[in-house]
């Protein structure tokens, strides 16, 4: 115990004694005969297995211990064999990992698409509301980091997550609208700061957000990524098992290009994620003023030709019109009134992803997480 207050934790400024982290009574076994050394063993308790200052302070409580006790044991350390056996434990349970991260959630959907600009977090905000509609359970995770829009789709910009204490780990309590719980790293930043992180902070704080969360029972846990093919998807596929991905475009060939690269990526042979289809968005232009009359403004069902080409489902076709925009902005999803062309559009989408998911669970195996390189 000596020893052990002389070494400091850089977490409280304080020793290892005064921090209350020497979790039981330090054991020492006199050696049984002269070839053999004096063994000490201690159990240092840290506040969670993710302490950035474990590794260092476990180094530094294993020389203390063996210079100090050397001198009590009659020489100095390189006289006295001493071997020490450092054992951690932690208040807050560690992370799970693999399969076990996330066992409550049954489905998990990666909405995603090669171009920004395309209408993929309307689609999945909607999406997602939809299927709570249906009477699923639904998680959505806001998946981008430096332009995260769910909070003010789901009109809960103000709200602040709480942490909650479950199987002795504390998690995040997602925000709950429209029957969807959801999270965004909208909810911890100023919405007028830009966020000015590199990779391995997006990608750290977006691990918390999965691994950190209360998600509890979920039948669909939809993923709004953000666009392209970048870190946060390698990510995304490094720690979650997904069950397919859905892919929006509008029917233009420039995003239509940029689509066929997001489909080649979780396609690639490493990846091996199922297309579980299509989804053309802003496929026309509909005023309300003339709701029968349909202009084909960015191209017509270029995203029915990727389909067919492709070898994969057109899921939906999305219409522009007015009232998708206007209520997105006023977090009143078009989804969440199936009275209108548009809301109808989406409750048919989620009927369509979950026949397809069930299709796909009956045919294919379990996704594979990707390995980390």
């Amino acid at each position: 115990m000596d020893a052990l207050a002389t070494v400091t934790y850089a977490g409280t400024k304080k020793n290892l004694v005064e921090s209350g982290m020497v979790a039981d009574t330090p054991a020492i076994a006199a050696p049984s005969a002269e070839d053999e050394p004096w063994k000490v063993t201690v159990v240092l308790e840290f506040p969670r297995d993710t302490d950035p200052f474990l590794k260092s302070t476990v180094k530094a409580a294993e020389a203390a211990i063996k210079y100090h006790c050397a001198g009590v044991f009659g020489g100095s350390a390189t006289e006295i064999p001493i071997q020490v056996e450092i054992q951690t434990e932690f208040k807050s349970k560690p992370r799970p990992k693999g399969d076990q991260l996330l066992p409550g959630v049954k489905n998990i959907i990666a909405v995603s698409s090669g171009k920004g600009g395309v209408g993929k977090s309307t689609v999945s905000a909607n999406l997602a509301i939809a299927l709570a509609r249906l009477g699923y359970k639904v998680g959505l995770l806001d998946c981008d980091i430096f332009g995260p829009s769910m909070p003010k789709m789901f009109h809960v910009e103000d709200e602040r997550p709480y942490a909650v204490h479950v199987d002795g780990r504390d998690l995040i309590c997602p925000i709950e609208a429209y029957g969807v719980k959801m999270l965004s790293i909208g909810f911890f930043v100023s919405p007028d700061t830009a966020t000015l992180w590199r990779g391995g902070m997006a990608t750290s704080a977006l691990k918390q957000l999965i691994a950190d969360a209360d998600w509890g029972e979920l039948d669909y846990f939809i993923l709004d990524t953000p666009p392209g093919t970048s870190d946060i998807h390698l990510t995304l596929l490094q720690t979650l098992a997904i069950t397919g991905a859905v892919i929006v475009s509008t029917p233009q060939q420039v995003a239509l290009a940029d689509a066929r690269k997001g489909i080649d990526m979780y396609r690639n042979e490493k990846v091996n994620v199922p297309i579980l289809g299509l989804v053309e968005n802003m496929a026309w232009f509909t005023p309300a003023e003339l709701p029968e009359n349909k202009y084909f403004i960015f191209g017509k069902e270029g995203c029915k030709q990727l389909a067919a080409e492709m070898n994969v489902p057109l899921l939906a076709q999305i219409p522009l019109v007015q009232s998708i925009c206007e209520s997105g902005d006023a977090g009143e999803p078009a989804a969440t009134n199936s009275d209108t062309a548009t809301g109808l559009a989406f409750i048919n989408l989620a009927q369509a992803v979950v026949t397809v998911v069930n299709k796909r669970n009956r045919e294919l195996p379990k996704t594979n997480i990707v390995g980390v390189k």
